[in-house]
């Protein structure tokens, strides 16, 4: 009897517990209801906004070249992809944004994301470092300061060549970047200043512009070429030319606006350094003199609390004269060397302001071709 018991409870216990192992198939005789035209739309925009986030986020994201800080290796109207991948996605810092809109909402003007709340830096592991010589967009620095006081991952684009990596030594002599004591080779279609002094007769327009040359007449023979060596070295044989000669900044000439913005510094654009790039597990000796090299990336970028009371360095109040890095740094600038807003003149990029590396040029559009030279054709699909 006990047993007939525990059988028929073990039968009603599976009847129970029973599990519909084919719970992919459709029960026929539930009926489905069948969702609206307008409800439909609204799925799929949906699901279309949050996969291109999820692929803009964490893999690609397509851009422009809005200025030509990078000619001639990029032109303006260059549109390029930027892989996430290859250095790592970062997360979101600023989560409330609205989707495809960067800093400013189109049309109105106004903020495209509350800044209410804020995320610390993370980023997903990439498949690489960043090398030097890499093409690299990131967050422009001095935008989280005023006026704009934008979060980092909501500050303006910018795309510049890595020059250093954390823990090099970096100095410019005579144009010539060095890194680590070594010569880096130059851009292979980088561009400087150069003067030309012609025999007075006039260039013609057309073969500059065939040769994407921008070119300024200070008298009537003096002129001033933005170009590449190459390229100056074919108009050096132009007949009417006498001499040409890159612009070059003499050393211990300080330029007004160059890093780090102290007269104690005779740097400009041409003759800069030697300068060490911080490095995550550094640390620093402060003194006097290199106080205003890293005073910006201690309390802007790693947000800490420097002050200087006479000879003393302050750090959240405890007085100090070595402080250890928490991430590491970057010098980034334009392949057009006078022509670029870059680490010369506002410093470190800090790791936190990577965005990723540019790949390719999918498309190249030139706003003042004629109508059939409007596309670049040649640029298509051209590698960086």
């Amino acid at each position: 009897m006990q047993k007939q018991r525990n059988i028929k409870s073990l039968n009603n216990f599976n009847n129970n517990c029973s599990m519909n192992w084919k719970f992919w198939v459709k029960d026929p005789s539930k009926k489905t209801e069948k969702k609206s035209a307008g409800r439909e739309w609204i799925d799929a925009i949906i699901f279309a906004v949050v996969a291109a986030t999820l692929i803009r986020g964490l893999f690609i994201e397509a851009y422009t070249i809005p200025t030509g800080s990078m000619e001639k290796s990029l032109l303006v109207g260059d549109f390029l992809f930027v892989s996430k991948v290859n250095y790592g996605a970062r997360t979101p810092m600023t989560p409330v944004a609205f989707p495809f809109a960067h800093h400013t909402m189109p049309i109105i003007g106004t903020k495209a994301y509350w800044d209410g709340i804020q995320w610390n830096y993370h980023r997903l592991p990439g498949i690489s470092k960043i090398k030097r010589k890499d093409v690299v967009v990131f967050n422009y620095p001095m935008d989280i300061d005023s006026p704009l006081y934008r979060p980092v991952d909501k500050c303006e684009n910018y795309i510049k060549r890595c020059q250093a990596i954390a823990g090099d030594t970096l100095q410019i002599i005579d144009a010539q970047v060095h890194v680590n004591s070594k010569p880096v080779e130059s851009p292979q279609f980088g561009q400087t200043s150069y003067y030309v002094k012609s025999d007075g007769t006039d260039f013609n327009p057309q073969a500059l512009e065939d040769m994407n040359i921008k070119a300024q007449r200070s008298t009537a023979d003096d002129y001033v070429f933005e170009m590449t060596e190459d390229e100056a070295n074919l108009i050096r044989k132009w007949t009417n030319v006498k001499r040409v000669s890159p612009m070059i900044l003499p050393s211990n000439e300080l330029e007004p606006g160059i890093f780090p913005h102290d007269s104690r510094f005779k740097w400009n654009r041409d003759n800069f350094g030697p300068l060490i790039i911080p490095k995550k597990g550094w640390t620093v000796t402060l003194d006097n003199t290199n106080y205003a090299l890293y005073e910006r990336a201690i309390s802007i970028y790693e947000k800490n609390k420097i002050e200087k009371i006479g000879n003393d360095i302050l750090i959240n109040g405890k007085k100090t004269n070595t402080y250890t890095f928490k991430m590491d740094y970057y010098w980034m600038m334009g392949d057009n060397r006078h022509d670029s807003l870059d680490s010369r003149y506002w410093g470190f990029v800090p790791e936190d302001h990577i965005v990723g590396k540019a790949l390719f040029v999918w498309m190249s559009w030139n706003a003042n071709g004629s109508f059939f030279d409007k596309i670049r054709w040649s640029r298509l699909l051209k590698g960086i």
